[in-house]
């Protein structure tokens, strides 16, 4: 049976879910102070509630409100879990996303390595935590436009991604769909087509030819082919992304 506290977590994760970002503010804030009040200010449950507040914080687009709930929620867990821990991880990995959406990217950096250290350390080497931070600091220096450093990265993720979710996965056509952009912006066109394509195939698989997550695809093989100087391609793929997205409307 749920505790009173998990029913309220719940049901903020579900108005935010829904979009009602307001009222799972509200209920995130209360799990919080029903938190501390039952198990003091230095519980797991406390860290938890604090993380979850900050996601609400940092997907609104108030960072300022975010960062000092995540550095909380990670002071707690460092002490009470451990410096090693996976919880202790996750709320790196938090921080250092936070700090990439900021700018601050050599902060993340620090971060998203420390995580991936733990990671490595404490869990199965083909777990997909591990391809999340791999893929996380991959993204970091893709939008650092160090490439050669990311590419090796991605595709680390890819192989996790592949070998414990199969080949048609949707996670796996996003992580395509990274290495995909990185090498259309480094000019690798043939390698980023086919990578594209493969995006393409399973999401097309997986959610049907008419989804917006086909079209994003679609979208970029059209900005692909533009740069690759094929203009009449391009069109035909980025009407097809129009056809869909005018149906998802």
């Amino acid at each position: 049976m749920k505790s009173i506290w998990e029913e309220i977590n719940d049901k903020a994760a579900s108005a935010f879910r829904s979009g009602n970002q307001r009222e799972a503010l509200q209920l995130a804030q209360q799990a919080l102070r029903m938190a501390k009040d039952s198990y003091g200010t230095e519980h797991e449950k406390v860290a938890t509630s604090l993380n979850n507040l900050a996601g609400i914080y940092k997907a609104t687009g108030d960072l300022a409100a975010a960062e000092p709930l995540y550095e909380q929620a990670w002071a707690i867990r460092k002490k009470t879990l451990g410096p090693e821990h996976p919880e202790v991880a996750n709320s790196l990995n938090n921080l250092a996303v936070l700090y990439k959406t900021q700018g601050d990217y050599q902060e993340a950096e620090a971060l998203h390595k420390q995580a991936l250290g733990i990671r490595e350390k404490t869990l199965d080497p083909d777990d997909l935590d591990i391809a999340v931070s791999l893929n996380n600091l991959a993204v970091l220096y893709d939008a650092w436009r160090k490439y050669e450093e990311a590419e090796p990265y991605y595709k680390r993720a890819i192989a996790i991604i592949e070998k414990k979710l199969g080949r048609n996965h949707p996670n796996l056509a996003t992580a395509l769909n990274n290495l995909a952009g990185l090498y259309k912006t480094r000019g690798l066109f043939q390698q980023a087509e086919s990578l594209y394509q493969r995006a393409l195939d399973i999401r097309r698989e997986c959610f049907g030819p008419k989804h917006s997550a086909v079209a994003v695809v679609l979208r970029n093989l059209g900005t692909l082919y533009n740069r690759a100087g094929e203009p009449e391609k391009a069109q035909q793929y980025k009407e097809a992304a129009k056809r869909i997205n005018k149906r998802v409307r």
